[in-house]
């Protein structure tokens, strides 16, 4: 089974695991949480009732409980597992993968995620290398719809948007269950019915052939604004009134907008390690105070909560909240963000000319390289730089990050795919192409 990822299971359903597999992973995973009761919620995936028959017998079989949620977004299951006080949680999703995907989510008491440093490795040795022994009373299916208490929830964040003009591509995902309820119907949206074949497109919008129909729309009905969310609702992007797609990290210092304007000193923000310089050097107009950590829920949300922040982001389009139990909502931030572009426009200040006032770097977006040696790889590129001199800054929790005063790059190992990633940012492009230049010719002779 090569399903078990870094922050969750997840692969081509039936090749990288199957039912059988699913069974074990529902049995174990009472007694890896130490819960007799699990909640579950699952997506509209055309694989996820044969995965959710399985889990559930597994866990019955274990003697523990399932409440079962129903169609759910992955955001609503860390709410409910927090505001409910389940010990134990788990969403059947693959998020923003292809159709053929699929996986699940776990979750520990107050929505704490449960990585592969945080228990999945001990969940596979189980399910590896245990034997089912089932319990002698098996546990129950129990009913547990609370939509409409995480509705009453996300609605209560949203103001009176009404002088916006929106675009949404909900992009057949699970954001559908919710966002109509949220934001109206005087919004345009597309794709906006359940369909895990995705017939429209993937549901990833960092790809930028899945953000094609959003900059289509925005663009026809001269939108203030769109906003594309992924198959799971976890995740959020927005493209401003001119198409243009906004990295998101920017939308972490936008947030500062709401979060930090009374401009209070000590409130902790979170970014992870390929975050832009910007968005730090923002916040601290606001008297936050920016923390760097590692890329994934798996990490962040336990940073943040070690920390004890307010808010934070991920440049994969993850928002997480202290509200919303250290966790990531896609709803959530796009309240959030709607209600600061919103206020913006009142003052006559578009979506673009906020960002612009952010974005004062050149970014050379991320850059994937499919090689075998990358650790050689990154460390040869970090040697190669450190010959110009010592930099301002070095951080080595999620591959390597160096500052120097003009410019900057991070080069990490993917934790789901076979790549190194690679980012880099300078004041000019001319520097900017100079760095990737020389870090890609670097890195391919690694190949």
């Amino acid at each position: 089974m090569n399903a078990f990822k870094a922050y969750d299971i997840r692969g081509v359903y039936n090749r990288d695991f199957n039912k059988d597999d699913v069974y074990k992973i529902g049995f174990f995973l009472t007694r890896l949480l130490k819960s007799n009761k699990v909640l579950v919620g699952r997506d509209v995936r055309t694989s996820s009732p044969e995965i959710y028959e399985y889990l559930c017998k597994g866990i019955t079989d274990s003697g523990a409980d399932v409440y079962d949620t129903g169609l759910a977004t992955t955001p609503m299951i860390y709410w409910g597992t927090a505001q409910y006080g389940f010990d134990a949680s788990v969403m059947i999703t693959a998020s923003h993968n292809p159709k053929q995907y699929n996986g699940l989510k776990f979750s520990a008491s107050n929505a704490l995620p449960v990585g592969y440093d945080s228990g999945l490795s001990d969940l596979e040795k189980m399910v590896l290398n245990e034997k089912v022994e089932p319990a002698a009373v098996k546990g129950k299916i129990i009913e547990n719809d609370f939509r409409a208490e995480y509705l009453a929830f996300q609605k209560d964040k949203i103001k009176d948007v009404s002088n916006l003009n929106i675009a949404v591509d909900v992009s057949n995902g699970m954001a559908g269950l919710f966002i109509r309820d949220i934001l109206g119907d005087n919004v345009h949206y597309i794709f906006d019915d359940l369909d895990g074949t995705f017939p429209n497109h993937e549901a990833n919008p960092l790809e930028p052939e899945n953000i094609v129909d959003a900059q289509k729309l925005v663009k026809e009905i001269k939108a203030d604004i769109g906003v594309i969310f992924d198959g799971d609702a976890d995740r959020v992007m927005f493209v401003d009134e001119n198409s243009r797609f906004i990295s998101p990290d920017l939308i972490i210092a936008l947030l500062a907008n709401h979060f930090l304007k009374e401009k209070k000193a000590g409130i902790r923000v979170l970014q992870d390690i390929r975050t832009s310089k910007a968005v730090g050097e923002y916040v601290a107009k606001f008297n936050g105070e920016m923390h760097m950590w590692r890329v994934g829920r798996a990490y962040a949300a336990l940073k943040l909560r070690e920390i004890d922040g307010l808010f934070g982001g991920e440049l994969a389009g993850h928002y997480y909240f202290k509200e919303f139990f250290y966790s990531d909502s896609g709803l959530l931030a796009a309240s959030y963000v709607l209600n600061i572009v919103s206020d913006l426009k009142k003052q006559g200040i578009s979506l673009s000319k906020a960002i612009a006032e952010i974005e004062v770097y050149k970014n050379s977006g991320e850059i994937n390289f499919k090689i075998e040696k990358k650790q050689e790889a990154m460390d040869a590129v970090i040697a190669h730089f450190r010959k110009s001199g010592e930099p301002d800054a070095f951080y080595d929790f999620d591959g390597y990050r160096i500052e120097f005063p003009d410019w900057w790059l991070n080069i990490r190992p993917s934790n789901t795919e076979p790549y190194l990633r690679f980012l880099a940012e300078a004041k000019t492009t001319e520097l900017l192409d100079k760095i990737v230049g020389e870090s890609t010719e670097i890195i391919n002779s690694f190949f």
